[in-house]
This record gives structure tokens, sequence and C-alpha cells, in this order.
């Protein structure tokens, strides 16, 4: 095979590169410079010449490497795998599985240990939300996925106990929250806990800037609330918001309660739980005190 050819030949080339993760885009059936580069990278692993076309030693070594895809792979049709959790199911899994769900708004009321129709309607929604097969039922895929997005759930969350400390831990406080009145962000933890006076009042699940667009670290105070804020730059609204630092600010992120920590924010410190932020801006001043701090 070349640059040129195409057919379902081409289309189990491209899907046995993709099972060893050498071609990433969908099965086409057409041998273009995609296709040429995956091939190179392929012969050049494997001290074969680096031409981008299939010689008998280029397939013989692919075909040493791979199984035969099957024509759900070649056509880019995604089918569900086998069930690990699904309805009628019962026991410790079921209740990871609904409190995973609840952290990122996909499941309501009372966690339990009975995989019953509510739960199979928030994972077919979740599955739906993410192009997956939407059957209800957990497969690795969806499990998976889950877990990427959420964090594993606290006892209390697991048996629906409100947390005997309803503030929060003080384990790890940088020494400056230590007094006055304090939004305590720590990095480290990917917490923001709201202290007075050396008490922690209420802890909040947050995530941060990316890579390209980091949330500051240091020392800042609250300048601005905008309680229905929308960004003027990216267009997005921004409720809750309090500004600490330019145009960063602590606020509620739509994105972050359904999809968790895959993904971040330009900058801003991102809280997923409305109810608790809604709480936290009427309880926080302009003046008040930010650490953006690694614990």
């Amino acid at each position: 095979m070349a640059p040129g050819a195409s057919g379902d030949q081409v289309r189990e080339l491209q899907s046995r590169l993709k099972q060893i993760d050498w071609y990433a885009r969908d099965v086409t059936g057409e041998y273009d410079e995609v296709t040429v580069a995956a091939v190179t990278g392929f012969q050049g692993k494997r001290n074969l010449p680096e031409t981008g076309q299939v010689d008998q030693a280029t397939w013989d070594a692919l075909v040493g490497m791979t199984r035969t895809p099957t024509d759900d792979e070649m056509h880019n049709r995604l089918v569900a795998g086998p069930t690990i959790l699904g309805p009628g199911d019962t026991g410790d899994e079921v209740r990871e599985l609904q409190a995973r769900l609840k952290q990122i708004d996909w499941f309501s009321g009372e966690v339990t240990d009975t995989y019953g129709d509510a739960t199979a309607a928030a994972v077919e929604g979740f599955q739906d939300k993410r192009g997956f097969p939407a059957t209800g039922e957990v497969d690795q895929r969806t499990w998976d996925k889950i877990v990427e997005m959420t964090r594993e759930p606290t006892d209390d969350e697991l048996h629906n106990r409100e947390p005997e400390n309803d503030g929060g831990s003080e384990d790890g406080l940088d020494q400056r929250c230590l007094t006055g009145r304090v939004l305590c962000i720590d990095k480290n933890t990917n917490t923001l806990r709201w202290v007075v006076d050396g008490e922690v009042r209420m802890t909040l699940d947050v995530r941060f800037g990316t890579e390209l667009t980091p949330t500051r670290e240091g020392e800042f105070e609250v300048y601005w609330k905008s309680r229905d804020h929308v960004s003027s730059l990216y267009d997005t609204p921004m409720p809750f918001a309090m500004f600490f630092s330019g145009g960063q600010a602590v606020h509620y992120s739509p994105d972050f309660a359904q999809n968790g920590y895959n993904g971040g924010s330009h900058g801003c410190v991102n809280v997923r739980d409305r109810d608790a932020i809604k709480s936290l801006f009427g309880q926080v001043n302009v003046g008040d005190d930010v650490i953006v701090y690694w614990s």
C-alpha cells in the first residue's frame, strides 16, 4: 500500500495502527498524509526503512502486533463494552457510582446501594453527552471517564452524612490564612477554604487555569463582586464572581459542574457547587484577603 490507495485494505491498515496508538483520527480508507506519517513513525520505531509505504516487512510487523479489526472499528462505530455495573446490581460499587455522578450533577437524591431507574437514567445521560453508546449500563469506557472527571467519594458522601465539621479541615492552611477573613485557595488539594479568624467556615472543590492561562499565586484581596457577571473577553457567564487579580476571579462554573477536572479555566478559580458559592458570595466582602498557594 502507498499514498493514494483507498479501500478496505487501507481501512484495516488504519484500524491496526489505531490499536497501537500510531493513528488517532477516524478511519477513512484513504491513504493520506496522516496515514503516511503514522506508517513512517511505526517503521522508524522498528528500524524498518522509513518510506511511509507499506511493504511486506512493515505489514508483517504490524499484523504481528495487532488483532483483526472489527467491522465497527473499520467504520468508526462506537459500541458498548461488556457491562460491569447495570440495573439490578447492588453493593458498594453502586454507591461509589452514584456518589461520583452526584459530584458532577448527573445524579440527585440519596446515594443508595441499588442500581435502579434513576441510576440508569443518570448513566444514560452521561454517556449520551459524551457520544458514548447510551445504554444506561456502565462499561469500562464509561467508568474510566466518570473516574477521570471525579474524585474518590468520602464515606460521608457514600452514606449521605453531613461531615462532622461542616467547614472542613484546617490541615495544610497557609499561615497567611490564619488571621482575618480569607479565601484560602490551595492548588495542591484543589480546594478553596473560607477562613474567618483561623476557623474554616466552608470548603469547596475548585479547579484552576490551564498551563497557557495559569491562575496566579500570591496574596490578593477581593476588589470587586459581580453576581451575574458575563466575561466580556470570552462571552461566557461567570455567576457569583469575586475578582481578586486582574480578570481572575472565583466564580461558579457550569462546565466544571458537568465535566469535572477534565478541563480548566482561563485563569479563574472555578467552583462547581452552585449552592455553596451562592452562600459564599453572600458572606465575602470587598477587601477580604485571597491567598493562592501550593501546600
